[in-house]
């Protein structure tokens, strides 16, 4: 529902407020959250699970562009220089470098002090190894993966593991998509400690199984007779949830060989750990977080700012009502519920702003599935000023406090682009600096 058109006459007197509520607790969401929290600034959260769920683990920056032409940047620094010359309102163009680079800085630094620590290179994208056994240009790479990237560099001798009753990941394939870039792979399927062959298995039940000593003694146990000299031994992601830096030294020290992750398909536990650990933060900074709900309807106040009404997606039920000088929408794309593609056009549910889309539905996507230039409604979203404000359909700001950050924006196709959580991260960090400027007394 869009905000009502009357003025609201204010948060009645068991409303709760903040400065700033961030809609979403996708990688936007939570990291704009966390960026406010940083400046001290009061804020509060709502949202669903979503998208983060599904993540792989890698924080993409910047990979492909042009998309048709399929280039591949090393730096993807230099990349972001091209991309935002021939796409100019792309929203790395609302963003000098150095705010990209402090963004991802602080953002790194807040996993590190989580205890979940990634690795980069700070001009360079690595090549890390994908479910499918393709290699992907990322940035960010989770400490339990790199050392797989590395290995493939140096050409460590190296075992892939799979096991009986897990899908969607085989050392088999594995081994025969890398076999010509790492010479004396080898693969094996095992079964997992106390469960027979004929189990199906689940990455995030055998990730919590893995924080138990006793059944990494016992994986330990099946990997051994198998290494014939391997150096170092790949398995998919589940070097448990909480502890994983513990699981991985200690997997390691019984086996008697460096370990690794590869992602496994989603829902993916690197991106469960994500959202666990940036929760945790959240929570234990005293942050407010109305999980697993939603914004149902936005007025104004009389103060210029917002009065959310939150509650359960299912029953539409009001629960809690939120005053809040100012908001960051960062509700993602379709996935998260942030657009909405009815029979005829794409539209901002919440509150009602116009989005960028090809003029008629026939558009929205090329006649070959394949299409190497990608579809036209993959660069739908949101467009916004340098502010990160979304604009109306006269191109000026819709709500002077709103913001937007994250896939819900336009003109850009980060899966193909290979820079979602670039955008999520350097978007949540220019929309919090902007409200902080624009918005605080």
């Amino acid at each position: 529902m869009k905000p009502a058109e009357q003025s609201h006459p204010g948060p009645k007197a068991d409303a709760s407020s903040c400065e700033l509520a961030v809609i979403g607790t996708g990688l936007a969401g939570l990291a704009a959250t966390l960026f406010a929290s940083e400046k001290g600034i009061y804020t509060a959260q709502i949202g669903v699970n979503a998208g983060i769920i599904h993540a792989s683990g890698f924080l993409d920056l910047m990979g492909v562009h042009p998309i048709a032409d399929g280039r591949v940047w090393e730096n993807p620094w230099e990349a972001i220089d091209a991309v935002t010359t021939d796409i100019p309102d792309h929203p790395y163009a609302r963003l000098p470098q150095a705010d990209i680079r402090q963004a991802f800085d602080i953002f790194m630094n807040l996993m590190k002090a989580a205890g979940l620590p990634y690795r980069y290179q700070p001009d360079a994208n690595s090549r890390v190894i994908t479910t499918l056994g393709t290699l992907k240009p990322t940035y960010g790479v989770p400490e339990s993966m790199y050392k797989g990237t590395e290995a493939l560099k140096t050409q460590k001798k190296c075992l892939m593991v799979d096991f009986w009753g897990l899908k969607g990941f085989s050392a088999v394939q594995l081994e025969e998509m890398l076999r010509d870039r790492w010479p004396g792979l080898q693969s094996v399927r095992i079964a997992f400690p106390e469960v027979g062959p004929s189990v199906d298995l689940y990455p995030e039940k055998m990730a919590r199984a893995l924080e138990l000593r006793t059944h990494r003694e016992d994986l330990a146990r099946e990997i051994r007779p198998h290494l014939n000299g391997a150096e170092i031994v790949g398995m998919p992601a589940i070097f448990g949830i909480y502890h994983t830096r513990e699981v991985m030294a200690d997997l390691a020290a019984l086996i008697g060989a460096d370990v690794f992750e590869i992602p496994t398909i989603p829902p993916a536990v690197p991106g469960l750990r994500i959202k666990e650990m940036m929760e945790a933060q959240i929570q234990s900074k005293g942050i407010p977080l109305f999980a697993q709900k939603r914004v149902l309807q936005v007025n104004h106040d009389n103060d210029g700012g917002f009065v959310l009404d939150i509650g359960e997606p299912a029953t539409q039920s009001i629960s809690h009502r939120l005053h809040a000088q100012g908001v960051i929408l960062a509700g993602g794309r379709f996935l998260g519920g942030g657009l909405y593609a009815g029979r005829k056009k794409i539209v901002e549910p919440l509150f009602g702003l116009p989005v960028f889309q090809p003029p008629e539905r026939t558009q929205w996507h090329c006649s070959q599935v394949f299409d190497p230039r990608g579809h036209p409604v993959n660069m739908a979203g949101i467009e916004i000023d340098d502010a990160f404000r979304p604009l109306d359909d006269s191109g000026k700001p819709a709500w002077k406090n709103l913001y937007a950050a994250g896939a819900i924006l336009a003109h850009q196709d980060w899966m193909r682009m290979k820079c979602g959580a670039g955008i999520s991260i350097a978007t949540a960090y220019g929309a919090v600096n902007a409200f902080a400027m624009n918005a605080r007394p």
